[in-house]
């Protein structure tokens, strides 16, 4: 297998054998890398072209996409530099390997940063699955996601992701005019079967 190109980030290609479908972005969380997701959004959505990119940053040993100062305090000014140089690595894999917009599916640190690009350049994914997130900020300004797709998935027992602040990131995501399906069921910080009957229905509508 030859060498992927260097386009700033280390990173999985999954080529889409299906075109039908939108394309995947993996973001993983805490711990994971480029091809912790892959399992997962193969099966989720057979065929699709995945792009899958590793976090930069290590705390402790563990791959994740921006710093923090502890769980759930967030250091903004790197969350903001990560934010843009990801929005940058999305443009470029888009134009590399001839992708189509896509679908961001990110998992707790992951789905953080998937919910700062929707804040902040959403323009260059189709549509985001955000799992075990929470809001990373209060956005000065919101914008414009007009009918932009998203599913939210949370865990009623999550001892690391605030009801109020998952709450909060649905109502601001509303607000800002995205379609928003937002569910919260029994289970904890880890996914569950439920979330892989969400996520099969979810993703057949936005395909």
């Amino acid at each position: 297998m030859s060498a992927l190109p260097d386009i700033g980030f280390i990173h999985n290609y999954v080529p889409a054998t299906d075109r039908t479908r939108a394309p995947l972005l993996l973001l993983h969380g805490v711990g994971g890398d480029e091809n912790a997701l892959l399992p997962f959004g193969e099966r989720l959505a057979p065929g699709a072209a995945i792009l899958s990119p590793r976090g930069k940053l290590l705390e402790k040993g563990q791959s994740l996409f921006f710093r923090r100062f502890s769980e759930g305090v967030f250091d903004l000014d790197d969350l903001a530099f990560r934010t843009r140089e990801l929005a940058d690595f999305i443009a470029r894999g888009r134009k590399v390997y001839g992708l189509a917009k896509l679908i961001a599916f990110g998992f707790s640190n992951g789905a953080n940063i998937a919910a700062s690009i929707l804040l902040t350049t959403p323009d260059v994914l189709a549509g985001a699955v955000l799992l075990r997130g929470t809001v990373p900020y209060e956005p000065k300004m919101l914008p414009n996601l007009k009918g932009f797709p998203v599913l939210m998935l949370a865990g009623a027992d999550d001892p690391i992701v605030a009801a109020d602040k998952r709450d909060r990131l649905a109502a601001i995501l509303r607000e800002a005019g995205a379609d928003v399906t937002y569910e919260v069921f029994q289970a904890a910080h880890d996914l569950s079967p439920r979330d892989i009957t969400a996520l099969t229905a979810w993703l057949g509508e936005h395909r």
